[in-house]
C-alpha cells in the first residue's frame, strides 16, 4: 500500500521496457491457433476501505493487430500467463451450455416452490444436455438433421438445438405404430411426408 502507483494496463501497452513473448492459443474468439503476444506482470489491487488483493495481470496483444488488446486479471498470482488465457477460454463453452439448458431445457425457469425440489431438477436436466449430445454425437451423418440457419447469423456447426432435434427424431422413428385396416379413421400417408412432419414436430417441440 506504499509506493508509487504503477502504470495503468492502457498505459502499459505502450510501454517500452514491458517484455512481450509469442504465444500460440489453440482457440481464441474464431480462431484456431492464433498467434498472440503476452505480458504479464503482479501488482496489489487496493480499494479504500477494503483489504489490499494480490493479483496477476496479463495483457494480450493480437500480433497481426486485427483485433483489440485483452487484459486479463487473476487473484492466483502462481498460475502463468499461458493458464490464466486457457482458464478464460474455457469459460466460453461453459456459458454456452448454460445459455442452451435454460434455452432449450428450462433450467432456471421451474416450478418448484421447494430448495430440495430444485436441487434435484437442476442436475437433472443438466445431464439430459450430456446424454442428448452424447447421442446425437454417435448418430451416423445421414441421420443428423440438416443446420436450420437463423436470421442474425450463419451456422456452420449444429448447435444443440440441432442436436435436440435429431435425438427427437430418432425416438419417434423407433416406435411401432400398429395400424389397423379394420378401423376406418386410420389412413396412411407417404413415408416422406411423415418424415416431413416428424422433422417440423422435432423443431417445434
Amino acid at each position: 500500500m506504499k509506493g508509487a502507483r504503477q502504470p495503468t494496463l492502457i498505459q502499459r501497452l505502450t510501454e517500452q521496457s514491458l517484455c512481450w513473448q509469442s504465444l500460440v492459443i489453440a482457440q481464441w474468439y474464431n480462431q484456431k491457433d492464433k498467434k498472440v503476444l503476452v505480458a504479464t506482470g503482479t501488482a496489489l489491487w487496493y480499494h479504500s476501505g477494503m483489504p489490499p488483493v494480490a493479483i496477476r495481470w496479463v495483457l494480450i496483444k493480437d500480433e497481426e493487430g486485427n483485433k483489440e488488446p485483452v487484459a486479463l486479471l487473476s487473484t492466483h498470482t502462481q498460475m502463468s500467463a499461458e493458464q490464466i488465457i486457457l482458464s478464460f477460454i474455457r469459460r466460453w463453452s461453459m456459458e454456452v451450455t448454460f445459455k442452451e439448458v435454460r434455452a432449450h431445457l428450462g433450467v432456471e425457469s421451474q416450478r418448484q416452490w421447494s430448495d430440495p425440489a430444485i436441487d434435484r431438477t437442476t442436475p437433472s436436466l443438466m445431464a439430459l444436455f450430456s446424454i442428448v449430445t452424447i447421442w446425437a454425437n454417435s448418430l451416423p451423418k445421414s441421420k443428423l438433421l440438416a443446420i436450420q440457419p437463423t436470421a442474425w447469423y450463419h451456422k456452420e456447426q449444429p448447435t444443440f438445438s440441432d442436436a435436440l432435434a435429431a435425438v427427437r427424431v430418432q425416438i419417434w422413428e423407433q416406435r411401432k405404430f400398429c395400424i389397423s385396416d379394420q378401423q376406418s379413421d386410420i389412413i396412411q400417408i407417404p413415408r416422406a411426408l411423415l418424415s416431413e412432419l416428424t422433422t417440423l414436430l422435432a423443431r417445434a417441440a
